[in-house]
């Protein structure tokens, strides 16, 4: 199994337990083919690995220039360890030289996720109102945060 193959079956399990990530439907394959095609148009994507299994993953995609959107994810079986912080500061080291800012979604009730960005310099810049429509028909908001690089 490759790598995107990996983080895809990754991804699926925190995909499943269905109040994470905004992402609801997806195969491990489709997800395996979103990540070979986001590393192919230069995402930067690092993973957490224990014992040579990926148990973690986080990408910074390019959003405007100077601006990357972060995306992350921990197998529930390895949250709370501290993965998911070294992940977040490997992200932030391995931002592109001219990235003045690093942004996010998460859903406010995420309190840990939440946290853990607040702990790292994150600030709450918004929130979208009921911007995510699950498949049951509820409505989800996120917090809007982002991490501002001055000496960018």
């Amino acid at each position: 199994m490759d790598d995107c193959e990996a983080i895809g079956a990754g991804m699926k399990v925190v995909v499943d337990e269905g109040i994470w990530l905004a992402t609801e439907e997806a195969s491990a394959a489709a997800l395996a083919r979103r990540f070979q095609r986001m590393i192919g148009e230069g995402d930067t994507v690092l993973v957490l690995v224990d014992e040579e299994e990926i148990v973690g993953m986080v990408d910074l995609h390019p959003q405007t220039p100077g601006v990357v959107g972060l995306g992350m994810w921990v197998l529930p079986s390895h949250r709370g360890r501290g993965g998911g912080r070294m992940l977040l500061r490997a992200a932030i080291e391995a931002r592109p030289a001219d990235v003045h800012k690093i942004g996010l979604e998460v859903f406010p009730e995420n309190e840990a996720a939440v946290g853990l960005y607040r702990s790292l310099g994150f600030e709450q810049e918004g929130l979208l109102r009921d911007h995510y429509r699950r498949r049951d028909g509820s409505l989800r908001s996120a917090l809007v945060m982002a991490l501002h690089l001055r000496n960018a």
